[in-house]
């Protein structure tokens, strides 16, 4: 367990909720941070204000990451201002509520493009890098619906179950070159996406919702430690075991 100074770090979808649990829990421990949104700049604003109050740099840089375009520019521009990116937490990802046995096509070619596509683009934009220094992290934000089915619909399972698959296969290709990818599946994490969910976390599993710092809390243990890797933590209290 080490001290990530004069690391760099981007989160997707930091704005809010997971995201910026896990930008504020890396700067805690040293890092510079990238902020990615793609709206809300005013929320991704107040997360850049909360990693400069911890002493550290913040970067706001707005992209859809689930374009190729997008992403080529904004990893330019955080290498500019930051310097190389040695951690990348995939968490861009929407929800959007569906009948389950009515899903429209563009609904689901947008929840797999956002959700999962955004992942892949982003890792293969940092992964030449982390290969030339012989050192990176990669943490993929998947959710419980991956093994469970979940509650928002097949559509968003099928796309946090192939983030399990990316993990894996990364993983699996990088590991001896001190590069680790893991991905963390929460569920009933209490943020503005679940509040809408239909289900009463009093009466289910541990008895509660999980908090945004429990799952960031997560990520900072896999990104300290270069021994795990193609694993995927379940953030659920006992929602879902293993």
């Amino acid at each position: 367990m080490y001290s990530l100074e004069g690391k760099v770090a981007l989160v997707t979808g930091a704005a809010r909720g997971i995201g910026r649990g896990c930008a504020l829990s890396l700067a805690g421990a040293g890092a510079d941070i990238a902020v990615n949104f793609r709206f809300r700049e005013d929320a991704a604003r107040e997360t850049c204000k909360l990693i400069e109050d911890l002493g550290k740099r913040a970067f706001l840089v707005r992209a859809d990451v689930s374009k190729a375009s997008d992403v080529g520019s904004m990893i330019a521009k955080i290498e500019m201002e930051l310097g190389s990116i040695s951690i990348l937490v995939n968490n861009a990802g929407i929800a959007p509520r569906y009948s389950w046995d009515q899903i429209p096509e563009e609904g689901w070619d947008e929840v797999m493009a956002i959700n999962l596509k955004s992942a892949y683009l982003v890792t293969q934009a940092v992964l030449s890098g982390m290969r030339a220094r012989q050192w990176g992290r990669i943490v993929n934000i998947a959710s419980g619906a991956a093994a469970t089915g979940g509650v928002v619909g097949p559509y968003y399972a099928a796309s946090k179950a192939g983030l399990l698959g990316l993990t894996h296969g990364y993983a699996s290709f990088t590991m001896r070159e001190g590069i680790t990818v893991n991905a963390v599946a929460p569920s009933l994490i209490l943020t503005d996406m679940s509040k809408d969910l239909p289900v009463n976390p009093t009466k289910t599993h541990i008895g509660r919702y999980g908090t945004v710092e429990e799952v960031a809390d997560t990520v900072l243990m896999l990104v300290r430690n270069g021994y795990i890797t193609g694993q995927t933590l379940f953030v659920n209290g006992g929602r879902y075991m293993t």
